[in-house]
């Protein structure tokens, strides 16, 4: 039986106190970088016990403990503490979907109008189909006939989607009507036409300090503030309720959307999916809730919000295939850090942007590659001396010590979005984190679903996919007391 909303109060209170121990008491794993792996000596801090079961244990035992399939063949002997940690940081990190499914790369979704999908890369079209409740509001506006405003904090991008609407709209006009075409092998094509109807698309940013009929701000500020297309202060255009949707809102853009749903009545729901952590204002943009503001020890460092962006299934799936290239990606990153700080001690953590490819790649000529972006000469400095042989040869160790960071991950985007469940609690609305995407596709998988009436009918339409596109889900009310 579900627990009552007071109960589920106090139990995500409980949950957020507990992580938020658990993080203060592995404070220097959680800020670790492990591009610093040799150049601030990172495996020497993990205890002694440690070093040994890690060093010795083989990638798909590290998969392991991240919470993948039990390998064949014998493994390392963890130690007690190792295996507590471990667990710890499993049980309480928020459930991301159905643990044991073989991997399936995203494909082209069927049940999507094969005009939209159109600019759309297969992950994007999952995350569309399963919110389907930039892209999202082309279907939304296209497929299901609605009234769609999309905000664009970049203007260029703006005059992009309405150029793809017009592409769409032409293809109608050609087409004369908007029926899908005849139906293929395969699950059914989807049956209902196409609107006419395009999405409106502003650019614009959005300060949450103003109130609801004002919130949109030209992209280059300090502009005055501009009027919003939904209507006036406080109310939608005509007297409509309002449906707010950010699907994979970056950094602060999440939290204002939710302090805009909470002050302006003329919101009736909101549906969030959040990104980009380390991008959060600390304050504002986190904490937002009383209860987690009150927590001692609740500050998260940049480096420990950029940690919950990493995509944990996707490291856990090169692990358990026992040993991908892509794994030495950390160690070359690593090694090229002390080489820098050796050339240059006053340069830190440099933004050496990403190599392509850079696993199919020999140290030497990955950092002839990175060096000059950072302005040193790869000539004057040694790339194949027996000390970089010697770092080279310790990846396994980088991969363990990454693991283990990884072990942390989603313990703090559970306490970022716990934060943001509980400030809609201590307001009276009715909300749920739902794990709605496949995780393996779309590492953030959680939607923040509020309103102002139960969710109840809402959570049980949340339909399933067949199984030509996902793999089908639980019902969210049955994944986790937060659906609630």
């Amino acid at each position: 039986m579900a627990a009552s909303p007071r109960g589920t109060l106090q139990w995500e209170q409980q949950r957020a106190a507990d992580i938020v121990r658990l993080l203060s008491l592995y404070r220097p794993l959680l800020d670790a970088c492990v591009i610093d792996f040799f150049a601030e000596g990172l495996w020497a801090q993990l205890p002694p016990p440690w070093q040994t079961a890690l060093g010795s244990a083989a990638p798909p035992h590290l998969a392991r403990l991240l919470g993948g399939p039990e390998p064949g063949g014998p493994g390392p002997l963890w130690p007690l503490s190792l295996l507590a940690f471990a667990a710890a940081a499993r049980a309480l990190s928020f459930p991301r979907g159905p643990p044991g499914a073989a991997p399936r790369p995203p494909c082209q979704s069927r049940r999507l109008h094969p005009l939209l999908r159109r600019h759309v890369k297969p992950k994007k079209q999952h995350e569309i189909r399963r919110l389907g409740t930039g892209h999202l509001s082309r279907f939304l506006a296209f497929g299901l006939g609605l009234s769609v405003t999309a905000v664009e904090g970049d203007g260029r991008l703006a005059g992009a989607a309405e150029r793809f609407d017009w592409e769409l709209l032409r293809e109608l006009h050609k087409a004369g009507g908007a029926a899908p075409p005849p139906r293929r092998r395969g699950p059914p094509q989807p049956r209902s036409a196409l609107t006419p109807r395009g999405p409106q698309h502003i650019p614009g940013r959005l300060d949450p300090a103003l109130p609801w009929g004002e919130f949109l701000l030209p992209p280059d500020p300090p502009a005055p503030a501009a009027r919003n297309p939904l209507g006036g202060p406080g109310g939608a255009a005509d007297g409509a309720r309002v449906l707010v949707t950010g699907l994979h809102a970056c950094g602060d853009l999440s939290p204002a959307l939710l302090r805009h749903f909470a002050r302006s009545p003329s919101v009736a729901a909101v549906a969030s999916v959040g990104c980009c952590y380390m991008k959060l204002s600390t304050p504002p943009g986190y904490p937002l809730s009383a209860w987690v503001s009150a927590l001692p020890g609740h500050e998260l460092s940049y480096r420990a919000r950029e940690s919950a962006c990493h995509a944990l299934e996707q490291y856990r799936g090169r692990l358990a295939g026992g040993g991908s290239p892509r794994l030495r990606a950390h160690c070359y990153r690593a090694v090229l850090e002390t080489l820098i700080r050796g050339a240059r001690p006053g340069l830190r953590r440099p933004g050496v942007q990403t190599v392509k490819k850079a696993h199919a790649l020999s140290f030497p000529q990955y950092a002839r590659l990175g060096l000059p972006r950072v302005g040193l000469d790869p000539a004057s400095i040694p790339l194949d001396s027996d000390a970089v042989g010697t770092m080279l040869e310790q990846q396994h160790k980088v991969v363990a010590f990454f693991s283990l960071t990884l072990l942390l991950a989603p313990l703090v985007e559970t306490l970022i979005l716990l934060d943001r469940l509980l400030y809609l609690r201590e307001r009276g609305f009715h909300c749920a984190l739902v794990p709605l995407f496949d995780p393996r596709f779309s590492p953030r998988n959680l939607v923040l679903v509020a309103a102002r009436c139960p969710l109840g009918t809402v959570l049980t339409g949340l339909e399933e996919e067949d199984g030509s596109e996902d793999e089908a889900e639980s019902p969210p009310e049955e994944q986790s007391p937060l659906a609630q």
